[in-house]
């Protein structure tokens, strides 16, 4: 199992598209994710004094894009990558994140 922090507004979108993307598909060629001892970490460098954000539970194996483990040297780990949309149908479970302080 993989995740990814996004927003209620654009899970909501994801939900009426039929599939979820992020902005950094667009920007870098793929959606950032995080392992499960990953996701604090991001929380508090990304989305400090976030409000309404959302963490989907993505299954590896459901996903037809391809995904790629990628090292990031600012933090010095590897982060799952994956190259394209992520299918609904992946998304096993989402779950209503506490406001970031």
């Amino acid at each position: 199992m993989i995740y990814h922090v996004t927003t209620l507004a654009s899970w909501e979108q994801a939900k009426v598209l039929g599939y979820y993307e992020a902005p950094s598909l667009h920007t870098e060629g793929f959606i950032h994710l995080s392992q499960a001892h990953q996701v604090a970490g991001v929380l508090l460098r990304y989305y400090k004094g976030m409000k309404e954000l959302v963490l989907l539970h993505v299954e590896e194996g459901l996903l037809d894009a391809p995904l790629k483990y990628e090292h990031s040297p600012s933090v010095g780990e590897s982060f799952p990558h994956v190259f394209g949309r992520i299918n609904l149908s992946a998304i096993t479970k989402t779950e209503t994140l506490p406001d970031q302080i």
